[in-house]
């Protein structure tokens, strides 16, 4: 059984977002999680950090991510958001390093992230 979807806010450096989570169980652990406020780590053009206290129940692990997608790696316990390639890209979607459960999508435009790659922090909180 899943729950209704939640949604989200992502702050960088002046760029606002909105997200949806899935109504999965580690969408659900991710939610609880928030607010959080981070260091960002780059990776192409994805962000990760670090997210506490998240289980990450594996409903969707995959290989296979699209532009806006934000994904739960339990492994690293990071968040991570895509915004366009990544070093192990071979088209113009992103590529994870490793298997991650997608927990969500983002409403709009995922490619403004591009625009604060310089950034140092970012902030998610439920909206």
């Amino acid at each position: 059984m899943t729950e209704p979807a939640k949604r989200i806010r992502i702050l960088v450096d002046g760029v606002r977002l909105e997200a949806e989570l899935r109504g999965t169980k580690t969408a659900a652990a991710v939610y609880a999680a928030l607010p959080v406020q981070a260091p960002i780590n780059v990776w192409g053009e994805e962000f990760y950090f670090k997210i506490s206290g998240v289980t990450d129940y594996r409903e969707t692990a995959t290989n296979r991510v699209a532009v806006g997608d934000i994904a739960y790696w339990g492994a690293g316990q990071v968040l991570a958001i895509f915004f366009g390639r990544t070093p192990m890209s071979t088209g113009s979607d992103p590529v994870p390093a490793d298997r991650v459960n997608v927990v969500g999508r983002i409403v709009g435009d995922a490619t403004q992230l591009r625009r604060v790659m310089d950034a140092s922090t970012i902030r998610v909180e439920q909206g």
